[in-house]
């Protein structure tokens, strides 16, 4: 049965000069892209559809709804100013209230939705991965709503906002150089920038897109291997070695190309941040919710805490999960880490070889505030900055609160120093003046200077992410739906072609069917004396062209990927399946 496109309701539009109706759009095909703007995943979408953008900008119009995680996103302002900073180049629908979300029954950021010239919808896909599928399948459907008809190309009702140019641009982190001046990731300008001791522009070096991290190597490092900074390349999925003094660059690791299941380390998956520790290079590889390892002197590559599972599970390194890791901040036998999207405080301590991973500040997924405290109570808001102190305790940018928090390891508790501030995102001891913390304060595109003895009172709140609890069976099938897109088969030369998690929050939610398995159906057992909880499910598909025998060495493949976080209640009476889309037509 066809199914007729809800129409589009929210607040307000970004891009265009008026609303947008799919009404006004008949004749042409829509995708509509359910995202947000903290979720990197759904960063990884947006780049992923320019080409397709581009190429068929007559027949198919991609239009944004942001549905909105955490509070700060549902911010107008705010919001504003990620479209801007992501290069979001097409309408968006501002749905602070899911309205949108919910008529579509998205269930996860990001999701996909093809809307015909008729209409109608005819595919859904959640995740990452699946520009080529809709490629190949709008490839199908022109030729037959053009001989129909019903295919009208037009013109695209998208606007350009106006940017007022600043020396500085959605800068994302800096650290003091040597012999003075600061290092800046100028990511809105996709380039690092070189300050001098009076902070004017020293050097601009170019050649990245949207880089977020950056750190200066050890003296006698630097000169071992010819360069004294390494950046972290996010949207350019590298990390490269730079000369401050010269502005030469080389890349270190990555080839450009995002980092998908079964690609090794040769790859990279958005590097957020680096840092040196344990004579090595850290590196926060967001993209898959990992830290991987890189030593300059020999060029290794290694993967060494998370399993690229998103949450938040302590533990050792191999075991740990992670969620979207920004900022790093080394502090002898410690390593802060600021997990973003589990508004979390985190840090890896223990011997070489036995370290492990423990969470001070944070509980998951899907809760959040503004709180000080004891650490066990204290809330954060996807913080993206964390900064060792010269009495020992934590800075921590906390972005979405718009604060600087400070943890106390002595006290075990958190209190704040500043707020007002426009998405603080990192920061550093001025190296001049111990007293004070030099604040990149991101969305105001400048760095601000904050006094660490201030302390400042906050009104606290405590917020969880507010979705649609789905009402299920205790015995509970689940369902991952996914067809190969046309021209492709289900690629299982190399073992299973699928792969499926499930996990809860809390554990005891599910009595059996949780773990890994390669089928994508699965039995659970939940248990009703819990109640209510999340479901955590990841899956995979790989697919490969249809291709002869006889040209099969030539075939493209692919592998369609997708984290859910499914808040789900237990009640009598209620549905006993459960299907999440991964990708494929609407039937």
């Amino acid at each position: 049965m066809r199914v007729r496109a809800p129409e589009l309701v929210g607040r307000g539009w970004l891009n265009t000069d008026g609303p947008v109706t799919l009404r006004e759009l008949r004749g042409r095909f829509v995708l509509l892209d359910f995202w947000t703007f903290c979720c990197v995943n759904c960063l990884h979408v947006l780049d992923e559809l320019r080409p397709l953008e581009q190429r068929m900008a007559g027949e198919l119009l991609v239009v944004g709804v942001h549905s909105p995680k955490f509070v700060h996103e549902a911010d107008p302002v705010a919001l504003a100013a990620a479209v801007e900073r992501y290069g979001v180049h097409h309408p968006v629908l501002d749905d602070p209230e899911l309205v949108t979300w919910q008529a579509y029954t998205a269930r996860a950021w990001p999701t996909l939705v093809l809307v015909d010239p008729e209409g109608y919808v005819v595919a859904q896909y959640a995740g990452e991965g699946h520009a080529h599928a809709i490629e190949a399948l709008l490839e199908e459907l022109v030729p037959v709503h053009r001989e129909r008809g019903t295919l009208q190309p037009g013109d695209s009702p998208y606007v350009a906002p106006v940017v007022e140019p600043t020396d500085l641009r959605f800068p994302a982190s800096a650290v003091p150089l040597p012999g003075g001046g600061t290092l800046v990731a100028d990511a809105g300008h996709d380039e690092v920038v070189v300050l001098d001791a009076a902070g004017a522009v020293e050097r601009r070096i170019g050649g990245f897109r949207e880089p977020n991290g950056v750190c200066v190597l050890p003296d006698e490092v630097a000169r071992e291997v010819g360069y004294d900074a390494v950046v972290a390349d996010t949207v350019g999925h590298r990390v490269w070695g730079v000369e401050t003094a010269t502005g030469a660059a080389r890349v270190l690791a990555g080839d450009g190309t995002q980092w998908m299941a079964g690609d090794g380390t040769a790859r990279l998956s958005s590097p957020w941040d680096v840092a040196w520790w344990r004579d090595r290079l850290w590196i926060a590889m967001a993209g898959i919710h990992q830290l991987w390892t890189l030593d300059p002197r020999t060029g290794e590559v290694a993967v060494a805490a998370g399993t690229a599972n998103e949450g938040l599970l302590d533990g050792p390194l191999s075991e740990a999960w992670f969620a979207q890791t920004s900022r790093l901040a080394p502090d002898g036998e410690r390593l802060w880490i600021a997990d973003s999207e589990t508004s979390a405080l985190r840090v890896i301590e223990g011997e070489p070889g036995a370290e492990a991973v423990r969470t001070l500040v944070g509980t998951g997924l899907f809760d959040f505030g503004l709180r000080d405290g004891p650490a066990s109570e204290a809330l954060l808001q996807h913080p993206l900055g964390v900064t060792v102190l010269p009495d020992g305790s934590v800075a921590v940018c906390d972005t979405y609160n718009g604060a600087v928090r400070r943890y106390d390891p002595a006290t075990d508790a958190v209190s704040t120093l500043a707020v007002d501030l426009a998405e603080p995102s990192a920061a550093f001891v001025d190296p001049d003046d111990a007293g004070v913390l030099v604040v990149v304060e991101s969305a105001a595109h400048r760095l601000e200077r904050v006094p660490l003895g201030a302390v400042a009172q906050v009104d606290g709140f405590a917020h969880s992410t507010q979705r649609p609890v789905t009402e299920v069976a205790a015995d509970l099938d689940l369902v991952v739906a996914f067809a190969p897109p046309p021209g492709q088969k289900v690629d299982d030369r190399f073992g299973p072609a699928s792969q499926l998690v499930v996990e809860a929050t809390p554990p005891a939610l599910i009595r059996a069917g949780d773990g890994r398995g390669t089928d994508l159906v699965r039995t659970l057992r939940l248990d009703p004396t819990v109640g209510e909880g999340v479901l955590h499910v990841a899956a995979r598909a790989a697919t490969c062209d249809d291709l002869p025998p006889e040209q099969a060495e030539g075939a493209a493949c692919r592998m369609h990927q997708q984290d859910w976080g499914i808040p789900v209640r237990i009640v009598d009476g209620a549905p006993a399946a459960l299907t999440l889309p991964l990708g494929g037509a609407a039937e």
